[in-house]
Parts: C-alpha cells; sequence; structure tokens
C-alpha cells in the first residue's frame, strides 16, 4: 500500500490542524493505521494508533485528549485531528500501515512521506 500524507503547516499555539493519509494501491480496511513525529533532534514516537475497524485506538500520553485518530475506509483515508496544539508538538508526522486483521499494530511496513507541522508558541 502506498501513503501520502498531507495537512501540516503552521499554526499557532492553541490552533488545530487535520493530518490526512491517502493509501492506494491495496484495500485500505485491512491495514492497521498509526501516526507517527519526529521533532528535531529527538527520535520518532509513536502518537496514535487505530485497528483496521476503527474499534481500538491507542493515545500517547502527551496528545491523549487533544488529538483524534480516525479513518473512511470507503475514502482510502486515515486522519489524525489535532487541536490545542502546543509548541512542543512541532515535529514532522508520518503516517504508517500494517496488513492486520486483528489488534492495534506495534510494528509498520508502509509508511507515509511525512507532513511538517509547526506550532509557533
Amino acid at each position: 500500500v502506498q501513503l501520502q500524507a498531507s495537512g501540516g503547516g503552521l499554526v499557532q499555539d492553541g490552533g488545530s490542524l487535520r493530518l490526512s493519509c491517502a493509501a492506494s494501491g491495496r484495500t485500505f480496511s485491512n491495514y492497521a493505521l498509526g501516526w507517527f513525529r519526529q521533532a528535531p533532534g529527538k527520535a520518532r514516537e509513536s502518537v496514535a494508533a487505530m485497528t483496521r475497524s476503527g474499534s481500538s485506538t491507542y493515545y500517547a500520553d502527551s496528545v491523549k485528549g487533544r488529538f483524534t485518530i480516525s479513518r473512511d475506509n470507503a475514502k482510502n483515508t486515515g486522519y489524525l485531528q489535532m487541536n490545542s496544539l502546543k509548541f512542543e508538538d512541532t515535529a514532522v508526522y508520518y503516517c504508517a500501515a500494517k496488513y492486520k486483521l486483528y489488534g492495534l499494530a506495534t510494528e509498520y511496513d508502509y509508511w507515509g512521506q511525512g507532513t511538517l507541522v509547526t506550532v509557533s508558541s
């Protein structure tokens, strides 16, 4: 499956953005979805994850209550709604997918190219 992330940009502290992850090439509904981010000088970290059906989700503590992962399998697209953004959310955000019929993924086989989110303080 090929993934293309989009929706990043510059936003003020406290603002919102919605990232999209467009999938193509395979049946998106067979893939667990994840969002990751990598800030300058830091390791990549998992932000959120969702099962192929959307029935289960995971959020990192740092974004819980502010970010929402979702997906529209009919549109082959995943989303990350980010509210109450903080300066420390500044990073390149990546979506990822793994063929997985049950449960959340912990490792991913397919990655999007990344989209930059910059939060100004």
